[in-house]
């Protein structure tokens, strides 16, 4: 690997710039490219890649060195090197990526929506980067891809053509795009964006662009004789080729992570010295080589405290220092973190969907519900006196109406004990939803997965009774023992739990409602908070009539204990923040039509990768959101919890297979979704 790199890496890197920066290696040099020239590379050069995400506090950063399939080794070396060094000067906490030609990683695509383009030649054959206005150009390119677009060039041919993608024949003044007649409806508009971005960015916007259908050229006669003029009399046109499948998917040292063959990963521990750190990418390679994997493997290096959320989630418990496990035990001995309570605003929800997606909220709850239990497969409406109260024997139907700009929406939850029971609350919810035409967001609620705004619609008042009906003439025969775990500092969280009636229930952190025959105690953990205390109060006087007998943790009655089997031992270790680990929404294309379940990940997403004939994945871990668009075929849609389910099983994490899941249609999207996609546009499709 050469050590003789000529440039000095902070004088060309901005650090601050949210965005995309790239430099292509030209003599041993790093060259920054015009942003013009963004998506564009020489299939003999290297390039350097940063990508700057500015956070709300802070900076991450991805750098990425890709590799033109006919670069020098020499230019391979020193692209791997600026790496590294771009890596220390941003303080070590960039990932690292090494892209291949033909290769590249979904993060990488992502930064060219537009597609990315592989032109011949390099530096060592005296190819410029800037070419604006130029017209002395005869090529063909052949486009691929539905959701990242990467068009190579081909031998200007008819040879060069198949039946199944689209071509852009480029003239210079002309560019003609060819639609194969099996290519697809995205295909062909992802070739046009290709081809007026070229028109654009190369041409000044001087360019004109036409189209010819393949299984209509007689229709485009000037440009099928243009097209005839550059690549001689037309001759038989391949079949459709079928796409491969590609299946992509600690101590303080240095660490390597095979993923199969797939990809592999480096981490980098806080204590690794300096040789392991600056050597980490030429160790992968030598891996690859000794395992016998392609050239063309994916490495991706991340530091300790800055690793990426793909690398994250091939672990099935990955904790960050200070982050809670469940309700009671916590990670890291560091400092305990007081958890900030932010006054909940409901009138923000709709003016800023990003909060009301962070806050998984679109109004304070105020809005109209109507509940129901289902009774032998039927809806029967629950009694005033019971709503809130949700049993472990029944299974429940919430539908919630809210009102934004004089429209209505509606919210379908469905509250249920086990996956057993979703047959009939499913068969329910499709009749509801077509008396409302289709337009509720369907949110499937496992028992003890309740969103926040569901505990909302009941004010702080809502109880889960492990189990039991509350339907009239039911058998089952109340506890004389029961025992709630209350959770919550205002009305828009809190929720009461009913918990195995013994000591080992408790937690220092909380507040629990013991109710027997004769009495009711209100015990506070040392932990708690006044607000937790005031909600419990309340809640205590919906589970139990009986004068309540205030308990502070250390001062219990033997008779507490005697209700409770004994004292025995239970969670008493401060609680830490929950709040510090962020997980990157993360949006996905379902198909399932080879047989198997395949995820395609779309990175940097925006509105536009939302596919009107598909069905997307939005996964923002606690909660997946499932986009069904209007030309989805009627498998996807009956399928579409069986789909969010299939990702969640498939999942590298061992993700909690009881995570809710949301089905949200097209056109009619509420500020959950929506704000997790910059710059949504409510009026892009119209909806009769």
């Amino acid at each position: 690997m050469p050590q003789d790199v000529k440039t000095d890496v902070p004088k060309v890197l901005d650090k601050t710039t949210p965005g995309l920066q790239m430099w292509r290696v030209e003599n041993m040099e790093l060259v920054p490219c015009p942003p013009k020239t963004y998506g564009q590379f020489f299939e003999g050069d290297s390039y350097v890649i940063l990508y700057t995400h500015k956070t709300s506090n802070n900076y991450t950063y991805d750098l990425h060195y890709w590799l033109g399939k006919a670069a020098s080794q020499d230019e391979q070396g020193a692209a791997a090197i600026y790496t590294t060094q771009m890596d220390e000067h941003l303080g070590g906490v960039a990932v690292q990526h090494r892209e291949t030609q033909g290769h590249e990683s979904a993060t990488f695509q992502g930064y060219f929506k537009q597609g990315i383009i592989y032109k011949k030649g390099g530096v060592a054959s005296g190819m410029k980067q800037v070419e604006t206005n130029t017209y002395n150009i005869r090529r063909l390119l052949h486009v691929k891809g539905n959701k990242h677009v990467v068009a190579g060039e081909v031998e200007m041919s008819w040879n060069s053509f198949n039946q199944g993608d689209v071509f852009l024949l480029d003239l210079g003044s002309l560019i003609i795009q060819w639609n194969g007649p099996k290519s697809n409806r995205m295909e062909r508009l992802r070739g046009m964006n290709l081809a007026k971005d070229i028109r654009d960015r190369e041409r000044g916007g001087r360019a004109q662009v036409t189209v010819v259908e393949g299984d209509d050229e007689k229709s485009s006669e000037e440009a099928m004789k243009l097209m005839i003029q550059a690549l001689g009399e037309k001759k038989h046109i391949r079949d459709a080729i079928p796409d491969n499948i590609v299946d992509e998917k600690l101590k303080t040292d240095c660490y390597l992570l095979d993923q199969g063959g797939i990809k592999i990963f480096i981490w980098k521990g806080k204590k690794a010295s300096k040789t392991e750190r600056a050597e980490s990418l030429k160790k992968a390679e030598a891996y690859i080589k000794a395992k016998g994997y392609p050239a063309s493997t994916y490495v991706e290096t991340v530091s300790e405290g800055a690793e990426s959320s793909v690398f994250k989630q091939l672990f099935q418990k990955w904790t960050d220092k200070g982050q809670t496990a469940g309700l009671g035990s916590t990670h890291s001995p560091g400092k305990i973190a007081k958890v900030e309570q932010v006054k909940f605003d409901a009138t923000s929800m709709h003016a800023r969907p990003d909060l009301a997606a962070q806050q998984k909220m679109v109004d304070d709850g105020s809005g109209e519900a109507e509940v129901w239990r289902i009774e032998d497969n039927e809806l029967v409406p629950v009694e005033r006196k019971w709503l809130g109260h949700f049993y472990g024997g029944d299974c429940y139907l919430i539908l919630y109406k809210y009102e934004v700009n004089r429209k209505l929406y509606y919210i379908l939850y469905m509250w249920q004990v086990s996956v057993s029971s979703l047959t009939a609350s499913a068969y329910q919810a499709v009749i509801l939803d077509q008396k409302y035409n289709g337009e509720p967001v369907q949110v499937r609620v496992p028992m003890g997965k309740e969103p926040m705004h569901l505990m909302a619609i009941f004010k702080g008042k809502m109880v889960i009774y492990e189990e039991g009906s509350s339907r009239e003439g039911s058998s089952h025969s109340q506890p004389s023992v029961r025992l709630f775990h209350v959770h919550g500092t205002n009305e828009f969280n809190t929720r009461a739990t009913e918990v195995p009636p013994r000591s080992s229930s408790l937690n220092s952190n909380d507040v629990f409602v013991l109710s027997t025959d004769k009495s009711c105690y209100l015990w506070y953990g040392k932990g708690c908070s006044g607000d937790e205390r005031e909600m419990a109060k309340t809640l205590a006087d919906i589970i139990s009539k009986r004068e309540k007998h205030v308990i502070a943790e250390g001062q219990e009655p033997a008779d507490f204990w005697v209700n409770l089997g004994g004292k025995s031992q239970y969670a008493s270790s401060k609680r830490y923040s929950k709040t510090g680990t962020f997980i990157t929404p993360r949006l996905f294309e379902c198909s399932n039509q080879t047989g198997r379940f395949i995820a395609t990940e779309i990175t940097n997403f925006n509105q536009d990768d939302l596919d009107e004939d598909d069905v997307m994945l939005l996964d923002i871990w606690d909660q997946v959101h499932l986009w069904i668009g209007k030309g989805a075929n009627d498998k996807e849609k009956h399928e579409a919890v069986v789909t969010a389910q299939e990702y969640l099983k498939s999942h590298p994490a061992g993700r909690d297979l009881d995570t809710p899941i949301l089905v949200v249609k097209q056109g009619f999207e509420p500020p959950t979704f929506t704000g997790w996609f910059h710059a949504w546009d409510p009026q892009k499709w119209s909806v009769s």
